[in-house]
C-alpha cells in the first residue's frame, strides 16, 4: 500500500500531455494550478456569499480553506489523493509561504513607527490590557489544555503560544471590519487602529520568543542564542537597510516611474532577510517584516513597491496559506464531550480577556460604556497573524492536531461575531440638527450669507477645473460673507491591502477624516488647494473620503449635512479625451452621482469636466470666462440661476441668463398644459424679478427672453452659445419646451434633458457644463427620476 501511494513522480514538474498517456495532475506544476485555480473559486464564492453580513474577506478564506481540508471535502479520500495528494503538500506549502513572506513584508510596509511614537497613554493602556489579561488566561489555559488534549508537549513552548494566540488583534482585518462599518474616524476606531498596532508588534515579538523556546534542543542555552541573534539581525537591519531604502527613496522623484533595479534589489533584500532569520531558526517570515518596517513611507518608493508586489500575492498566493491551514485541520478531532468543552472553554477565555480588559481600562479613562464595549469587541478579531502562530506552533510539535482544529475553530468564530457585536451595541454620532442646517440652497433669502460648498474629486485630472470652479463661486468680498469649502478626495476602499496605508492616516477632526498628519507636499491634491486658500483667501479644508464604491455615496452626504454644505459638486464620470469626446473613466462613479443625488439633504451639482478656465488653476486676477445660464422654469433652473447671478460677482466673469418663453405656433406643436400643473410658474417669476433688481447695475450680466415654439428652436438658440466657457443648467427644467426636450430617452438621467443635450456628441461646443439639482425637503422624486 506505501508503494502505491509514492508513485506519483515528484521531481518532475510537467507532464507531456494527455495524448502520450500522462495525466496532468501527476505532476506538479499542472497540478498547483488546478489547486490555485480552486481555491480562488472557492474563497471568492464564500466571500461573495459572506459580503451581506458586513464580513471581511479572511472569514471566507478560513473557512474555504477548512472546506477543502479533511474536515469537509477530505472525507472523499479520491478527490484528497486526486486534488491534494501527500507529494503535492510541499510544493503548495512552499508557494504559500512565499507568497506569505512578500505578504508580511506589505504588512510591515503598511506599518509606521513613527506613528505609535506618538501614541497617547490611553491608546497604551488599552493595548496593555489587551494583551496582558487575554495572555495569562492563554497561560491558564494551556494548563488545563496540558491535563486533557495535549499531554506530552513542552511546558514552556506551549504556554508562550497558547499566550500569544489569545493576545493577538489581526490589525489589517480590524481596519477592514472599521471601515465596513464606517468607523474609521470615529474616536472608537482611531484608539482600535492604534492599540491593534500596538498588540500587532508586541505580538511578533513574543511569537519570535515563543519560537526561540520550541526549538528542538533541550538546551536552555540554544533558545537565548537564537533569541539574541535575532535581536541582533533586527539592529544590524536598522543600521544598515535604512540609509539605503532612503537612497533609493530619494533617487525616486514624485510623478515619474520607480527604477526597476531599485524594486529587484528590494525583493532581494527581502527574499535574503527572510533567509537569514531562517537560519536563525527564528521564521523566514520576520526578516521579511523587518524589512518592510525599515521602508521609508514617504514618498513614491513605498506605493511603488505595494504596486508591484500586492496583486499577485494577496489576490493568487496568500489564499494559498489558508488552504494549507485547512488542510491540517480536522474538525472531526474534536470529539466527545471533553473536546468540545475545552473549544467552548477556549472561546469563552478568549473572549473574556480581550473584551474584559479593553472594557476595564476603557472605563477607567472615562469612555462611554457604549464605546468601551465597541472597543472590546473591535479588538477581539482574529486573523492572519493568528494563523501563522498556530501554523508554526503545529509545525513545531508545540500544537497537536485536536488543538490546532480548536484554535482555529476559535480564530474564526471571534472573528465573525466581531461585527454584528459592534453593530449591536454602537452607533456613531448622530447627524446633524436640522434647525442648525438652515442654508441648503443656493438659492436664498440673503444671497449675500456664506456659501458651503463641498467639492469632490476622482482624481488630480479634477483639480484644475475644481478649483476654477471655486474661484469663480467666491463672489465679491465685499458683498457676500464669504465662501467655505470643503475638498473631498474620493478613494476607493477595496479588498486590497494597501488599502490599509491610507487608514493609517485617519484622524478624529471629522467623518471621513482630514488629512492633518500629511508632511507637506506629501499630497500634490492637498498643496493645490490649500494654496487656492491662501491666494484666495478662501477658507478651504482637504478631506478624503476612503470607502466601497457601493456605499461612498453615504460618506459625501454625511459630511455634507455635518458641515452644513449648501451645494455638493461632483464630477461627471465621463472624461474628455483629447479630440473632445467624452470617454468613461469608471462608471461606478456615476452609479455613486445617482445616489447623491436621491439621497443628499442640500442642493447637488454634477460638473461635465471640459477644462473649464483651461487646464491649469487660474489666478483671480487673470480668470476670465463666460457662463450661460438657460432658463426653462422649476426649481432646478432657480437654483442655476442663483448661482450664476453668484458667480457674476465676480469681476472676471460675464453672466448671459436666457429665458425661455413658450410661444406656440399651430394646434399641432402645441403640447396643451393645465396652468395649475405647473406651480413653480409664480416662484420663478419672483425669482426673475428678484434676479434682474440684483444685477440690473451690472453690465457683466446680460438678461434675455426669447419665445420659442417648440424645442427644437430652443436648442438652435442654445447652440449660438456655444463658445462660452461653461454651462450652468437645471437637471430637471418645467414647461412646454423643457417637457419636448424630455421626450427622447435620456442616457445619463443624473444630467436630465439639457445637461444631457449640451453633452451629446452633435452638439458644437468645449464649455464645461454643470447641471444643478436643488434641494427639496420632503421630496422623494429624485429617486424616481433616477429609474
Amino acid at each position: 500500500m506505501a508503494t502505491n501511494m509514492s508513485c506519483r513522480p515528484p521531481a518532475k514538474a510537467t507532464s507531456n500531455g494527455v495524448f502520450q498517456g500522462d495525466n496532468p495532475i501527476n505532476f506538479a506544476l499542472p497540478l498547483l494550478m488546478v489547486q490555485i485555480c480552486l481555491v480562488l473559486v472557492v474563497t471568492r464564492t464564500l466571500a461573495f456569499l459572506l459580503k451581506p453580513l458586513r464580513q471581511p474577506r479572511v472569514i471566507a478564506e478560513i473557512a474555504g480553506g477548512i472546506l477543502l481540508g479533511p474536515s469537509a471535502l477530505g472525507h472523499n479520500k479520491q478527490y484528497l489523493h486526486s486534488i491534494f495528494p501527500a507529494a503535492s503538500l510541499t510544493v503548495l506549502d512552499t508557494v504559500a509561504n512565499l507568497g506569505l513572506l512578500f505578504f508580511l513584508f506589505l504588512v510591515g510596509l503598511e506599518l509606521d513607527l513613527k506613528a505609535l511614537r506618538h501614541t497617547g497613554k490611553k491608546v497604551l493602556s488599552i493595548a496593555a490590557a489587551g494583551i496582558s489579561l487575554p495572555f495569562a488566561l492563554g497561560v491558564g489555559t494551556s494548563i488545563v489544555l496540558k491535563a486533557t488534549i495535549s499531554k506530552n508537549v513542552d511546558d514552556a513552548p506551549f504556554l508562550v503560544f497558547m499566550g500569544v494566540a489569545l493576545s493577538i488583534t489581526a490589525f489589517p482585518v480590524l481596519a477592514r471590519i472599521l471601515a465596513e462599518l464606517k468607523l474609521l474616524t470615529t474616536d472608537v476606531g482611531r484608539m482600535a487602529m492604534s492599540a491593534a498596532a500596538v498588540n500587532d508588534v508586541v505580538a511578533w515579538i513574543l511569537l519570535a520568543l515563543a519560537i526561540a523556546l520550541s526549538g528542538t534542543g533541550r538546551s536552555p542555552i540554544i533558545a537565548l542564542w537564537v533569541f539574541l541573534c535575532g535581536i541582533g539581525f533586527v539592529l544590524c537591519s536598522s543600521l544598515i537597510a535604512p540609509p539605503i531604502f532612503r537612497w533609493m527613496a530619494r533617487h525616486c522623484p514624485e510623478g515619474e516611474p520607480v527604477n526597476e533595479m531599485y524594486v529587484c534589489a528590494t525583493l532581494a533584500a527581502v527574499l535574503a532577510a527572510g533567509f537569514v532569520t531562517d537560519a536563525i531558526g527564528i521564521h523566514a517570515l520576520f526578516g521579511a517584516f523587518i524589512m518592510g518596517i525599515l521602508i521609508p513611507k514617504e514618498g513614491p518608493f513605498a506605493s511603488a513597491l505595494v504596486d508591484k508586489v500586492e496583486d499577485l500575492v494577496s489576490g493568487l498566493f496568500l489564499p494559498l496559506y489558508f488552504v494549507s491551514s485547512g488542510l491540517k485541520t480536522d474538525v472531526a478531532t474534536i470529539r466527545g464531550l471533553q473536546s468540545w468543552g475545552i473549544l467552548v472553554l477556549v472561546i469563552f477565555t478568549a473572549c473574556l480577556g480581550k473584551i474584559a480588559g479593553t472594557i476595564a481600562v476603557s472605563l477607567c479613562c472615562r469612555m462611554p460604556v457604549r464605546e468601551a464595549l465597541a472597543l472590546g469587541f473591535l479588538m477581539n478579531s482574529k486573523g492572519l497573524v493568528e494563523l501563522i502562530v498556530l501554523n508554526i506552533g503545529k509545525e513545531r510539535k508545540v500544537l497537536n492536531d485536536q488543538t490546532f482544529a480548536i484554535m482555529v475553530l476559535m480564530a474564526l468564530f471571534t472573528t465573525f461575531i466581531t461585527t454584528p457585536l459592534v453593530m449591536a451595541v454602537y452607533k456613531p454620532a448622530k447627524r446633524t440638527s436640522k434647525d442648525d442646517y438652515k442654508h441648503r440652497t443656493i438659492d436664498r433669502k440673503n444671497p449675500n450669507a456664506e456659501l458651503r460648498m463641498l467639492v469632490c474629486f476622482h482624481s488630480t485630472n479634477n483639480i484644475a477645473t475644481m478649483i476654477n470652479l471655486v474661484e469663480a463661486s467666491r463672489g465679491t468680498s465685499g458683498k457676500s460673507e464669504g465662501l467655505c469649502v470643503y475638498a473631498m478626495h474620493l478613494m476607493e476602499l477595496t479588498e486590497r491591502s494597501s488599502a490599509i496605508l491610507m487608514v493609517h492616516k485617519a484622524r478624529k477632526n471629522g467623518l471621513p477624516f482630514w488629512n492633518k498628519a500629511l508632511p507637506s507636499g506629501s499630497n500634490q491634491v492637498i498643496v493645490a488647494f490649500e494654496a487656492f486658500g491662501q491666494l484666495s483667501r478662501v477658507f478651504v479644508r482637504p478631506m478624503t473620503a476612503i470607502s466601497a464604491m457601493s456605499d461612498i455615496h453615504e460618506d459625501i452626504c454625511t459630511s455634507a449635512e455635518r458641515k452644513r454644505a449648501a451645494i455638493i459638486i461632483l464630477p461627471f464620470h465621463k472624461h474628455q479625451r483629447l479630440d473632445g469626446t467624452l470617454e468613461s473613466s469608471r462608471r461606478e462613479f456615476g452609479t455613486v452621482n445617482r445616489k447623491v443625488l436621491e439621497h443628499a439633504s442640500c442642493s447637488v451639482g454634477i460638473l461635465v469636466d471640459r477644462g473649464l478656465g483651461g487646464t491649469a488653476q487660474v489666478s483671480a486676477s487673470n480668470f476670465s470666462s463666460i457662463i450661460t445660464v438657460p432658463f426653462f422654469g422649476g426649481c432646478d433652473d432657480r437654483e442655476a440661476l442663483s448661482y450664476g447671478a453668484r458667480m457674476a460677482e465676480h469681476p472676471g466673469i460675464t453672466l448671459v441668463a436666457i429665458r425661455f418663453l413658450f410661444h406656440p405656433g399651430t394646434q399641432e406643436d402645441t403640447i396643451t398644459l393645465d396652468p395649475h400643473t405647473n406651480p413653480n410658474s409664480t416662484l420663478d417669476g419672483n425669482s426673475l424679478a428678484e434676479f434682474k433688481n440684483r444685477t440690473s447695475h451690472d453690465s457683466s450680466v446680460k438678461f434675455e427672453e426669447i419665445a420659442v415654439r417648440n424645442a427644437a428652436e430652443a436648442i438652435e438658440i442654445i447652440r449660438k452659445y456655444h463658445r462660452c466657457s461653461m454651462f450652468v443648467v437645471g437637471r430637471k427644467p418645467e414647461g412646454e419646451v423643457a417637457i419636448e426636450l424630455s421626450r427622447p430617452r435620456i442616457e445619463f438621467p443624473e444630467l436630465g434633458p439639457v445637461g444631457s443635450l449640451l453633452t451629446s456628441p452633435g452638439f458644437p461646443t468645449a464649455a464645461s457644463v454643470l447641471v444643478v439639482q436643488q434641494y427639496q425637503p420632503g421630496s422623494f422624486s429624485n429617486s424616481q427620476d433616477m429609474s
